[in-house]
């Protein structure tokens, strides 16, 4: 249940409650105003039948009627006072006594309460109406106040998602001086105070690879003169390692802006991508074609991110490795411990690999993933099958 329905709800229930609780009131005092009306009335009239018994004129007084009730009898018999009682309240026709002793005499009249139900039951209709009136009236209210607070909400919770999948440049418009207003207010803060941060990181990280990238160079370089031997080719490798994070490190820096990267599209068909990065990744994976559809993408782009899929299932899971294309989606799934639970939970993130199943690595080549599909403006879903491995998904858009 959204803001905007609990909100409407709160409302229109209160609204009902308040119409009830007020109905309810009138009711009451309005029922005991007309039994008071009605009693002094009759008690009136009572006085003059009384006056006119003692006085020998018959004007209609009742005297020792076999109907009176008899609380209201038991009341005059007791006490010489002059009392009014409702007789069948609940029923079809209510009448009103009123009655007193005179002498050995109990003298009553009375007079149909009708007049007054149908009276209260009519203002009943009345105060019902009125408190769906007033119900409805509130619930409308209700949704339009909701709906108002749930769109500036909304927006807020929309700009603060964007910042979190990198749009650090968007940022909420707060409108008045309410708590929505200030919660746009800190969302703007919080944005601010992150992008700062991840500016001076990615500074930081780009100058330190920028930095290491001539001695690397240089060090190949120089590996190229060593004679052959078992130490040169330890060098050599390590050397390779060195260049390829300082080389990973820049390309995360630049993935890291946005608007530097751009994609170059063309129509390709994803089974030649997909043999293309398997050819990267070394050639040790199959690549099978279920259907495939042809679409407009950067095959550059593609292809470092299926290559990069291939070789961290090649390092950190088991073989087989496979490829397996499917319209415009390709699979890559290896048969290894499966995704870290913290990967799958907060994606890929750099110099860290999640596991210590998963093997050595500083996390750069699924952060590669994830930058390169955010400029193709791809998907990339990582998952553990249920019959074991891990299977990397991205999904490509099919040509129009």
């Amino acid at each position: 249940m959204g803001l905007r329905t609990k909100t409407a709800l709160v409302i229109a229930g209160t609204a009902a409650l308040v119409a009830t609780l007020i109905g309810l009131l009138v009711h009451q005092r309005t029922a005991e105003n007309q039994r008071k009306t009605a009693a002094h009335v009759i008690d009136a009239q009572l006085v003059e039948a009384v006056s006119a018994y003692a006085s020998g004129v018959d004007n209609g007084a009742l005297v020792n009627p076999p109907g009176l009730p008899d609380a209201l009898r038991r009341t005059v018999t007791d006490r010489p006072v002059r009392a009014t009682g409702l007789q069948g309240a609940d029923g079809p026709a209510p009448v009103l006594w009123a009655a007193t002793r005179s002498g050995r005499d109990l003298i009553a009249v009375r007079r149909s309460y009708t007049p007054q139900v149908h009276a209260l039951a009519d203002l009943d209709r009345v105060l019902v109406g009125s408190g769906a009136a007033v119900t409805a009236l509130g619930c409308v209210l209700g949704v339009v106040a909701a709906a108002g607070a749930g769109r500036r909400i909304s927006a807020s919770a929309r700009t603060a998602q964007r910042i979190a999948d990198g749009d650090l440049t968007d940022r909420v418009e707060p409108r008045g001086k309410d708590e929505i207003a200030r919660l746009g207010a800190a969302v703007n803060t919080m944005a601010d105070a992150l992008s700062a941060r991840l500016e001076a990181e990615r500074r930081v990280t780009a100058d330190i690879a920028h930095e290491l990238r001539t001695p690397v160079a240089g060090l190949v370089t120089a590996v190229g003169l060593l004679p052959p031997g078992r130490p040169t080719e330890l060098v050599s490798g390590g050397v390779d390692t060195l260049r390829s994070v300082v080389e990973n490190v820049l390309e995360v820096a630049r993935l890291d802006v946005p608007g530097v990267e751009q994609a170059d599209c063309e129509e390709v068909l994803p089974s030649t991508l997909a043999r293309r990065a398997a050819a990267l990744a070394g050639g040790e994976a199959e690549v099978l074609v279920r259907d495939e559809a042809v679409v407009t993408t950067d095959h550059r782009r593609v292809e470092r991110i299926l290559a990069n899929l291939v070789t961290n299932a090649r390092r950190h899971g088991a073989p087989p490795v496979t490829l397996e294309v499917a319209g415009s989606v390709v699979r890559v799934r290896d048969h290894g411990p499966g995704f870290p639970a913290e990967l799958l939970t907060h994606g890929p993130q750099r110099f860290r690999t999640g596991a210590r199943e998963r093997g050595a690595g500083i996390g750069l080549g699924l952060t590669i993933v994830a930058g390169q599909a955010r400029v193709l403006g791809a998907r990339v879903t990582y998952e553990n099958p249920a019959e074991g491995g891990a299977l990397a998904t991205v999904e490509l858009a099919p040509e129009d």
